[in-house]
């Protein structure tokens, strides 16, 4: 007889998106530099997964069911089946997700003990710096913030962009990927993020982004792989 499949009626997000194969991992996400993270991170690995779109039109972020996994009101979040012990486990926050999955399916991080943390401070990097500076360049440059008149607020977060831009150029010489020849959850982090600061907000001459060729030379190799490209679409807006 085949296995029952994993009751997930206890998570009260499944009442508003439910789960058809509730033994795969599911997935609540829009197609953003954070929720791209996970869903590329997925398709890498080739773990089963339900992806379930969260409308920001529709404020599905702000509903009682969303909530009920991530109270932070923020994509992506998970719900594994088959979590650590056979059971269940609820997460949110795209880095820990990212740390979980490498866990999970021995994929995605190196390892070798100082290079697993090494690793994981290239996530932080991203989840510290990378992120919250270049959404803020975005707002300044494309969306209500472009309004300002005062630009002081929008150059500030510009000149921090171009200074870890500089990191990861730095970084980068003489490496494929941030953990040189491997590969990991770092490049998954950061270059969704990239990507997103010269394509969607169009602010690659505001940052000087031709002055960082080896951050160009990976962003190029990231997208053009195929996990990557199926990722960036997942869920279809």
């Amino acid at each position: 007889m085949p296995a029952p499949k994993p009751d997930l009626s206890a998570f009260p997000i499944t009442r508003k998106w439910p789960a058809r194969q509730p033994d795969r991992l599911q997935l609540y996400s829009l197609p953003t530099p954070n929720g791209v993270k996970v869903s590329i991170a997925l398709e890498e690995t080739g773990l089963p997964y339900e992806v379930h779109k969260v409308s920001f039109e529709q404020n599905d972020q702000t509903t009682p069911e969303f909530l009920s996994l991530n109270p932070n009101n923020k994509i992506p979040a998970i719900l594994d089946p088959d979590g650590p012990g056979g059971k269940p486990l609820a997460l949110f926050e795209s880095g820990a997700i990212l740390v979980y999955l490498a866990a999970k399916t021995g994929q995605l991080m190196p390892q070798d003990t100082a290079a697993r943390y090494e690793t994981l401070q290239w996530v932080m990097f991203q989840m510290g710096g990378i992120g919250p500076m270049f959404g803020q360049v975005g707002f300044f440059h494309k969306f209500a913030g472009k309004e300002f008149e005062d630009k002081r607020p929008r150059d500030r977060y510009v000149a921090e962009s171009k200074r870890l831009l500089g990191v990861l150029e730095g970084h980068l010489k003489g490496r494929q990927w941030m953990m040189a020849d491997e590969y990991s959850i770092a490049d998954i982090a950061i270059f969704p993020w990239v990507r997103n600061l010269v394509g969607f907000y169009g602010a690659g001459d505001l940052v000087g982004f031709s002055e960082f060729p080896e951050v160009q030379r990976v962003l190029d190799a990231f997208v053009a792989r195929p996990a990557v490209q199926r990722g960036l679409n997942i869920p279809p807006r």
